[in-house]
């Protein structure tokens, strides 16, 4: 990598400026607005997410979205962990969405913006009050990049730099609106913060952060690649091109669900289909037939199948979602690539299927 800063320390002058350079180009490329602050925080999204519950909830009552396994534990920590009492928890099986038209935007609420692990997404911000007065907490991790986020409807985002980018894990990014700021500085949680949740320093929103002073020490090596991918997204088109390339994958996925009998989306409806993320449950009268224990051993035989020909790699369903695929259609991935891959599922899965079929 030409230039890159590697064996520095991040507090060097030259490790700070890379900090900086990559805030700054994240904010071009999302189009964050100028009054919000974007950092880079640890722990991954995982670890952006916890930073933002624990530093803003507890002040008014909380409405909860949850509908795949990460909501879950968001609500998880809610409930155990903070022992937030005044929520209320709006909940839908793998496939569909909560009644967006219940939450109370005169509370705090918290949701995913694409439910990873059920290829589930909300369809746009146009369910989020404009005039709320509680904020709105988004992990939005295997959305932005690859969906468009109305930042006017957003007071907190997250998300991780492996997901849409492809790049390498472990860092998560935390962009905060005015109002987010507001809370931190006039709101002050009756609970322990531990370090890496701290946004505050002496009562105060801490700038620092957000400006390439990490709270713990980055790896200068997955700032590089993440520098990397974020120039090879603007020379594509930006946001827009990022965009396009998911959606693109999308509708080839679509195309070949459509004719295709023994698959389907795990997303009954067709406007909360993710187009990263895209789960696919398997409708065949056979495979439904099967116990649970049997489908999930049957789609373990599938991905290992197309593993040992080097066609595609750990596309299992996430291990608490229904038996099935997961694709990753981001926009680091070809169109054509994908294509490619139709044809070998359909063959994985007949052969699995009659190899079962002459067993029984």
């Amino acid at each position: 990598m030409e230039n890159a800063c590697l064996g520095r320390s991040h507090r060097s002058e030259a490790g700070r400026a890379k900090l900086k350079e990559l805030i700054g180009l994240s904010r071009k490329i999302l189009d964050v607005p100028r009054d919000y602050h974007l950092g880079i925080v640890p722990a991954s999204d995982t670890g952006a997410v916890e930073m933002a519950l624990w530093s803003l909830l507890g002040k008014i009552p909380l409405d909860i979205l949850a509908w795949e396994s990460f909501g879950q534990e968001w609500v998880k920590d809610v409930v155990d962990e903070l022992q937030l009492v005044d929520t209320r928890l709006f909940k839908a099986p793998y496939g569909n969405l909560p009644d967006l038209n219940l939450v109370d935007f005169s509370h705090d609420v918290v949701f995913l913006w694409n439910g990873t692990t059920s290829g589930v997404r909300v369809p746009n911000g146009d369910w989020i009050d404009s005039n709320r007065t509680g904020l709105t907490i988004c992990d939005a991790t295997s959305a932005v990049f690859a969906m468009d986020i109305p930042w006017e409807k957003i007071d907190v985002l997250t998300y991780s730099w492996q997901k849409v980018l492809g790049g390498e894990a472990q860092h998560g990014v935390i962009i905060l609106s005015p109002r987010a700021i507001k809370r931190l500085e006039t709101y002050q949680p009756q609970r322990p913060l531990p370090k890496l949740f701290r946004l505050t320093k002496q009562g105060k929103f801490n700038k620092s952060i957000f400006n390439g002073d990490t709270i713990n020490t980055p790896s200068m090596l997955c700032v590089e690649d993440a520098l990397d991918a974020l120039q090879w997204a603007e020379r594509i088109g930006g946001k827009s091109g990022l965009i396009r390339r998911s959606e693109k994958n999308l509708e080839a996925m679509s195309q070949w669900v459509e004719k295709t009998q023994w698959v389907d989306f795990l997303a009954k409806q067709p406007e909360t289909r993710s187009c990263t993320s895209m789960c696919l449950k398997i409708v065949d009268d056979w495979f439904v037939s099967l116990s649970s224990e049997q489908q999930s051993e049957c789609v373990v035989q599938v991905v290992e199948l197309l593993a040992e020909e080097d066609v595609a790699y750990d596309i299992a369903s996430y291990r608490a979602a229904p038996p099935g695929l997961r694709i990753w259609g981001g926009a680091t991935i070809e169109t054509t690539d994908l294509q490619a891959l139709f044809s070998w599922l359909d063959w994985a899965y007949a052969t699995v299927k009659k190899i079962w079929i002459n067993l029984r």
